[in-house]
């Protein structure tokens, strides 16, 4: 077979990915621009414009004024960056070492690790959630745990309780991390590391400069994946915590799109949210080619 033909039977092969992006991702985003620049009828549904040229920019001018600090959804951004950062931080500080430990230092237990690694994905998302409100409802386990060890009021983790949230993050979303990490990880040549080693190098030395940089895609990766869905999560913080007080903006979105004459405007909070992602992804993007460069 020809090259020509070879390259072009790997085109055709491109053509039905290109096509569900297309239909589920482009299509749906075009979809968001226009009702988020439309208007509403005199019945109060979203009229979209699909025509750029008659787009309204009265509502993503609502929206991207009410995002910056003292507007009317600012609470809701600063509430996401922060729970969203407090997330991925634990994630890492609890993720990280949890994957090397199965890369590097399990042999007969690996398999059995990773079954477990795993699992979580079996049940669902919304089970685990109620499951966490038994533990931490008013006189539940954790409670009883804590008032067994002394502390006699212990806090009200489902009332508008923002540790509540990230905790609930942090568990819902942390297998999405580990198993990007302990792959990157495992692929790591052993040798390497020995290398560093005979020419003097500390067991730390030759975590934090050979390990630790080889490894950085696939903390990437793993960041990249807990992160996109956490900025767009509403559900856990409803299960979780329910209060205006620890609303997220996938909250607001949620709150407009569902309810009464204001889907324009939750259309045009989601193009500020993909606004947020972008910067996000633009950094991924730099630093997973420029580790591309460097290891190439």
């Amino acid at each position: 077979m020809r090259t020509g033909d070879i390259r072009s039977l790997w085109r055709a092969s491109a053509l039905p990915g290109v096509a569900w992006l297309v239909l589920f991702v482009v299509v749906p985003a075009y979809a968001v621009l226009a009702i988020a620049f439309g208007r509403v009828n005199f019945l109060f549904q979203p009229v979209p414009y699909w025509n750029p040229f008659h787009w309204n920019p009265g509502y993503i001018s609502e929206a991207l004024s009410g995002a910056v600090p003292g507007g009317e959804f600012w609470p809701s951004i600063r509430n996401t960056l922060v729970y969203v950062a407090c997330s991925l931080g634990l994630c890492l500080l609890i993720g990280y070492p949890v994957a090397y430990y199965v890369a590097r230092h399990a042999r007969r237990s690996k398999t059995l690790l990773i079954v477990l690694l795993v699992i979580p994905f079996w049940v669902s998302y919304l089970l685990r959630m109620l499951a966490w409100i038994g533990l931490l409802a008013n006189g539940g386990y954790v409670d009883q745990l804590l008032q067994a060890i002394g502390i006699a009021n212990p806090p009200d983790w489902l009332n508008g309780n923002a540790y509540s949230v990230i905790l609930a993050l942090v568990y819902g979303y942390i297998p999405y991390f580990i198993l990007p990490v302990f792959a990157g990880l495992d692929r790591i040549d052993k040798s390497q590391i020995e290398a560093a080693r005979d020419l003097g190098a500390t067991p730390w030395q030759a975590f934090t400069r050979v390990t630790l940089p080889l490894s950085r895609p696939s903390i990437l990766a793993g960041s990249a994946l807990v992160v996109l869905p956490m900025f767009g999560d509403y559900y856990t913080n409803d299960l979780m915590s329910a209060s205006p007080r620890t609303a997220m903006l996938g909250n607001e979105i949620n709150l407009f799109v569902l309810g009464g004459n204001q889907q324009p405007l939750g259309a045009s909070l989601v193009i500020v949210l993909m606004l947020i992602l972008a910067v996000g992804m633009s950094y991924y993007l730099l630093q997973t080619l420029r580790d591309a460069r460097r290891l190439a």
